[in-house]
């Protein structure tokens, strides 16, 4: 109790000191520079600092002072301006367009340049991803600052040698959300009860963006403003060092890298990278934490394995990105297991890190720079390979795809080959081809290649990200190239479609195109009635005779309200905005198949989507529902509160939508009365662990493969050290797998192979159905394709389950999920099981 009462009282005391605490040492300052205390009106650490205040101060640096610049790189889903300030001297500023040629000299593989200590380095300081874990956004503030305004010498040697880019809110969204929490619930004086609502955040909490994705996962998939414009930023100035500042548990301390081995047994990323860099950049952590009697770790946890981190995919461009994890006050002051932790002291720890980072940096930019050109030139210089996981990939020289059969999902991964700079050359026929040998060659391989073989089975996070799989984009690796043929600069014509010529008869959707989905929503939303075929046929259009495949959508011109002027105007309309093929008829006789008054074209249901989110549910999984909905469909989706379901007028909806979550809190009525609703004929989708739930609940009468317990059997004695190893292996983080598709299910419409793979990062296990038609989705026979599964997952459960089951419910339907369709915004390849689920649940019979 005494060290807690001392601990308190000197925390207070230095609190006293207003911003002396943090940098004291780096006096005298330019008095004509205000003080982040001095423009906020509070110190720093006293509250917590809105992103427009932000903002504004580093605004009024550049105003103010010759030694910064501010501009704007993006704006958030919410309109918040994301912003990147630049200090170095005012000779170095002036000049920068001359120094960054120098700088990019190192990066072009053409040239070769040797000066290294000549150029000043180039630093990037990277601040809150994760928007409740506000530190280093305060300490980002405080090294503005210290870097513009300090006349000492250290400080005046950092400007001369470096031109330092600090971006201090990555995740203006979620950073804002939790700002205005601990700021409502911060007492006077501070309570630091860890029970105290200031430390407890209500769901979805401030950790995501305004779709509830966690942005530091999304380097490489590329999904949100946020992340689409810090990587435009990043290819134009290829720093040389990068930061990512976290926080995490309060009971922790400090980490900073050298970080747990990579898990994959042969990493893309150099050797020198996340060895010899890391160790040669410890030290000058270690001192200055030291100096200010911090206490920090290090190599035991965390890892660089998925490349779409911030403290990883810098790594594959050729810099040092390193990781910072301090342990959080979840507010402004709470209890742990050595006394309280104060804002102000993890806000601390964060800006010593970052000056630490700087100092390295500087003292040793002629190694960074040399690094940095040694990565690029080996990426062109040798056709190795240095993660090859298939036989079939060791000699690849270049990597053929491409869907012909859809061109906006073909154009979706194309775009995000060109957001990464990966350069790829249009063969023809719908197809592409990627060269290895390339400076962009490490992304090349994240994107193609497949990865089976670990040194480690626990993962931080994913094991398997190989893009190109999570577009279900098949592709093939070529053993030598010819002509490559004309490089692909932009997407804006690939996926151009005929305009559709007028009809008073019928309209024929080719329903393979990924916005297919889209386009239906915006004919229904118009009025439009619209049916799907249960069967192929081949019709006589105006553009000739075309194949149809099961699920193409047919406008019948004289069924509508609307006169077929008014038909034509909508659909052209979509068209245009979907660049979905269209196809005009003028009779209903097929020439092969069934003809368009068939019982097999039938009408679709306007969808009336509510999504249950709050306390309980995943809000990943969540947000990843209602950001498909809202960016790539245009459809309204209710969310409603858990805590108000039993408000919910269930009538008023034909989809109710369940993500991973704990659904205990529904009560007994609210189950009767979602069964109740479901025998009426409507629809449920429930997705992974809400799978589970569904089961468990007696929901639906599928069952689960459960491993069977044998009470006799007797399990060999373990060291106790190895119990959290052994037991994080049986847990599925994140790995792709191939499941059997019936292309003939409603669910599978658009789907033209067999094929496709999946994503799982659970343990929810789905036997197949008893009813021999209701097995949408099952793994196949050798269904691992990409990442780390233990061999009992794989064998004893993975290979005797399904992926996908419709479950009969009176005259209603549970689709049943056991994976992810809809991972990280990224899983263009499901997408649309998931779509299909929506858009045709009611026409499962």
């Amino acid at each position: 109790m005494k060290y807690k009462l001392l601990l308190v009282i000197c925390l207070v005391s230095a609190f006293a000191k207003a911003q002396d605490y943090f940098f004291s040492k780096y006096a005298p300052f330019d008095q004509e520079i205000p003080t982040p205390e001095a423009f906020l009106g509070y110190p720093i650490g006293e509250q917590h600092t809105r992103h427009d205040l932000i903002v504004a101060y580093l605004e009024k640096l550049a105003q103010v002072s010759p030694r910064a610049t501010i501009a704007s790189y993006g704006k958030t889903h919410e309109n918040r301006k994301l912003v990147m300030l630049t200090i170095s001297t005012e000779g170095n500023l002036s000049n920068l367009p001359s120094i960054k040629k120098q700088h990019l000299a190192f990066v072009d593989t053409a040239e070769k340049e040797t000066n290294y200590d000549e150029v000043p380095i180039f630093i990037q300081l990277g601040y809150n991803v994760h928007g409740n874990e506000p530190s280093s956004s305060e300490a980002a503030l405080l090294t503005a600052y210290t870097l513009v305004a300090s006349q000492h010498p250290e400080i005046k040697k950092y400007r001369e040698n470096s031109i330092i880019f600090l971006d201090p809110t990555i995740n203006p969204d979620g950073r804002d959300r939790h700002t205005q929490w601990a700021n409502s619930f911060k007492g006077s004086p501070l309570v630091s009860d860890n029970i105290d609502a200031e430390h407890t955040e209500m769901w979805p909490r401030g950790r995501t963006n305004h779709y509830w994705f966690d942005l530091n996962r999304d380097w490489l998939l590329a999904i949100n403003p946020e992340s689409r414009g810090k990587l435009d930023w990043y290819h134009e100035w290829y720093p040389n060092v990068v930061t990512d500042f976290h926080e995490m548990g309060t009971n922790s301390t400090h980490f900073f890298e050298p970080m747990l081995p990579i898990g994959s047994e042969n990493p893309i990323m150099p050797k020198e990278n996340y060895e010899d860099l890391n160790n040669l950049f410890a030290p000058y952590f270690s001192s200055a934490l030291d100096e200010i009697g911090s206490f920090y770790f290090t190599k035991e946890a965390f890892d660089g394995t998925y490349p779409g981190y911030g403290s990883s995919y810098p790594d594959l461009q050729g810099a040092l990105a390193l990781l910072f994890e301090q342990a959080s006050s979840r507010g402004h002051l709470q209890d742990t297991d050595y006394g309280t932790i104060s804002f102000p002291f993890t806000i601390r720890n964060q800006y010593t890190s970052g000056m630490a980072t700087v100092k390295a940096s500087v003292e040793n930019k002629g190694a960074l720079r040399k690094y940095q050109q040694d990565f690029f030139n080996s990426a062109v210089g040798s056709a190795e390979r240095s993660r090859s996981a298939k036989a079939k990939f060791d000699q690849a020289t270049a990597y053929e795809f491409g869907d012909p059969k859809d061109k906006n999902r073909t154009k979706a991964f194309i775009d995000k080959l060109l957001k990464h700079r990966i350069k790829s050359y249009k063969k023809g026929d719908g197809r592409y081809v990627v060269p290895v040998l390339q400076p962009q060659k490490r992304m090349v391989q994240s994107f193609f290649e497949t990865y089976k073989k670990y040194r480690d089975s626990v993962y931080y996070d994913a094991s398997a990200w190989s893009v190109s799989n999570f577009y279900n984009m098949k592709h093939k690796a070529l053993s030598a190239t010819s002509s490559l043929g004309q490089e692909v600069l932009s997407t804006d014509d690939i996926a151009t479609v005929t305009p559709v010529s007028k009809t008073n008869y019928a309209y024929l959707v080719d329903y393979n195109d990924y916005n297919a989905p889209a386009l239906l929503h915006h004919l229904q939303s118009n009025g439009i009635k619209v049916a799907t075929a249960f069967k192929p046929f081949t019709a006589k259009t105006t553009a000739g005779n075309i194949d149809f495949n099961y699920g193409t959508l047919m406008i019948p011109v004289s069924r509508q309200d609307e006169n077929s002027q008014e038909v034509f105007d909508i659909l052209r309309e979509a068209q245009e905005k979907f660049q979905v093929p269209v196809y005009a008829t003028n009779t209903g006789f097929s020439l092969k198949g069934v003809d368009l008054g068939s019982r097999n074209l039938q009408a679709i249901e306007t969808p009336k989507p509510l999504m249950i989110i709050g306390d309980g549910t995943s809000s990943y999984e969540a947000g990843e529902v209602w950001h498909l909905l809202d960016t790539r469909v245009g459809m309204p989706l209710t969310k409603v509160l858990m805590s108000n379901f039993n408000r919910v007028a269930l009538g008023d909806y034909n989809t109710l939508i369940m993500v991973s979550g704990n659904y205990s809190s529904l009560s007994k009525g609210d189950k009767e009365r979602l069964r109740n609703w479901l025998e009426e004929g409507n629809t449920l989708i429930t997705i992974a662990n809400a799978t589970s739930w569904a089961v468990n609940a007696e929901i639906v009468k599928e069952k689960l493969i459960k491993k069977e317990k044998d009470s006799t059997e007797l399990k060999s004695r373990e060291p106790y050290v190895d119990a959290g190893p052994n037991r994080g292996k049986q847990r599925v983080g994140g790995a792709i797998f191939e499941v059997d598709l019936d292309l003939t299910h409603p669910l599978g419409f658009g789907y033209t192979t067999d094929k496709l793979p999946v994503y799982k990062n659970n343990n929810v296990w789905l036997q197949p159905s008893n009813n021999e038609y209701n097995t949408v989705a099952q793994y196949t026979e050798n269904p691992h394709i990409d990442g780390f599964i233990s061999d009992e997952n794989l064998n004893d459960y993975m290979k005797k389950s399904a992926s996908l089951v419709v479950s009969r419910v009176g005259r209603g339907r549970v689709i049943l999920f056991a994976d992810n369709p809809n991972f990280r915004g990224s899983w263009y390849g499901t997408n649309k099981l998931f779509l299909n689920a929506i858009f045709f649940g009611s026409l499962i019979d």
